[in-house]
């Protein structure tokens, strides 16, 4: 796989529904162009602070399945089991399902008689399917269909800086701007930036089908983190540049009102052809590289042994049917809203102990060999942990119930563990049927 394949995931994956429902609950609390535009750039930053440490995890231990396989290494395969439990049955899963559905909405706004769960779900299978033929043909479908969603956003970034009615706001900073920065509402907002930012490491699930990984994996991830940066800040710059912010402020459809500001009456249209079509690409990276989590997996428990198995065409078929169904069965029964209120502290809790996996090694295996070193160490990785653990604190102080439940589906991971390591252990002590046998 090609440093552009992996480059096209990454973009994929991070690029959804956030930075185009985000901003009408910003501008509530934070009404400052500059305020706003700092409040993306810092998510970018940290982001890129994750991106330098997961590098060199991934160029010392190049094999597909990110947290699953670094916290193997770093710390106990008991650890790595639990990231890759969560990742593998509903981390994945649950946003493929919330992706097809938002698809399904949007979707009215280009077919109004459009049933948005068919819609959705269709579009689910048919992404899977191409999936099922292998690296070759979803490298192809990966790489158009991301490029199709930057072009996209691009034409209509330039539209907006062009034919948009230009508002009174100013993207220099004012004095005011400092007590922005300083308050709550900011850290606040910096939280939701980040889940918008959410799937930088995406090239780090699929490092054994890259080329050179070593050297492709940093590049794909740096890349591929600082194209998402600069669509976003420049996105909420035309967002705020085309609408008055008293019509954002509070509103979840901020892209379909500043479509309507620079378009006319056929601006929701084209805002919703646009993300649909984003959406698309969101949904084939997430059902690329979910699979091979429960496919390293499947190489290393026997009793999963039947996921690592791949079709003549080289596509892990068990591990993708099992995240097609799961998929479908959230998307049919709308748990996947619960289910992702549930893995939030779960997926910060192992990215943040990825990241310390960094710093650990440094100081207990300086021997290894790393032909990548995180940049800015220990600078970058400190960062990255200080607004993770900001992040975890947060939803364990407003969600706790539901940081509950995220640390119940890590335990019952770490149950589901021992009992095959036990099983496994019984298996290897039971005496073969021919064994003494001459």
């Amino acid at each position: 796989m090609s440093v552009a394949v992996a480059t096209a995931i990454v973009v994929a994956d991070m690029v959804g529904v956030g930075v185009f429902t985000s901003l009408g609950f910003q501008v509530k609390d934070i009404p400052s162009g500059f305020a706003i535009m700092a409040l993306w750039t810092i998510g970018g930053i940290v982001a890129l602070c994750g991106v330098f440490s997961y590098s060199e995890l991934g160029a010392m231990f190049p094999r597909s399945s990110g947290e699953y396989n670094f916290l193997s290494r770093a710390y106990h395969p008991a650890f790595g089991f639990v990231a890759g439990f969560v990742s593998a049955t509903v981390g994945f899963a649950a946003p493929v399902a919330l992706a097809a559905l938002a698809l399904g909405e949007y979707g009215r706004s280009i077919v109004p008689d459009a049933p948005p769960m068919a819609l959705g779900t269709g579009i689910v299978w048919i992404v899977s399917l191409v999936q099922l033929t292998g690296v070759k043909h979803s490298s192809t479908f990966q790489l158009i269909s991301t490029i199709l969603k930057v072009v996209l956003i691009t034409a209509f970034l330039i539209a907006g800086f062009v034919i948009g009615t230009p508002q009174p706001v100013t993207f220099t900073p004012q004095a005011s701007d400092i007590g922005y920065i300083a308050s709550a509402p900011f850290a606040i907002g910096l939280v939701f930036v980040m889940y918008s930012f959410s799937g930088w490491n995406a090239a780090t699930y699929i490092i054994g089908e890259m080329d050179d990984a070593g050297r492709s994996l940093p590049r794909a991830l740096f890349t591929g983190t600082l194209i998402v940066l600069v669509l976003y800040v420049a996105l909420n710059a035309v967002f705020l540049h085309t609408a008055p912010i008293d019509k954002l402020a509070g509103q979840i459809d901020v892209a379909r009102i500043a479509g309507t500001y620079i378009f006319g009456e056929i601006g929701g249209r084209i805002v919703g052809a646009m993300i649909c079509i984003g959406l698309i690409s969101s949904i084939s990276a997430m059902m690329w590289i979910g699979p091979r989590v429960m496919m390293t997996m499947g190489e290393d428990i026997p009793a999963l042994r039947v996921f690592a198995r791949k079709s003549e065409h080289g596509a892990p078929a068990y591990a993708i049917l099992f995240q097609l169904t799961v998929a479908t069965l959230m998307l049919f029964t709308r748990s996947f809203e619960a289910v992702l209120d549930f893995i939030q502290f779960s997926l910060l809790f192992c990215s943040f102990f990825t990241v310390l996996g960094v710093i650990k090694l440094r100081i207990t295996r300086p021997d290894l060999p790393r032909p990548y070193r995180a940049w800015g160490y220990p600078v970058t990785p400190v960062i990255f942990l200080l607004v993770t653990l900001f992040m975890m604190y947060y939803l364990v102080v407003e969600r706790p119930l539901q940081s509950f439940f995220g640390a119940l589906i890590m335990m019952s991971g770490l149950l589901i563990y021992v009992l095959f390591r036990k099983k496994d252990d019984t298996a290897s002590a039971t005496p073969s049927p021919t064994a003494g046998r001459t």
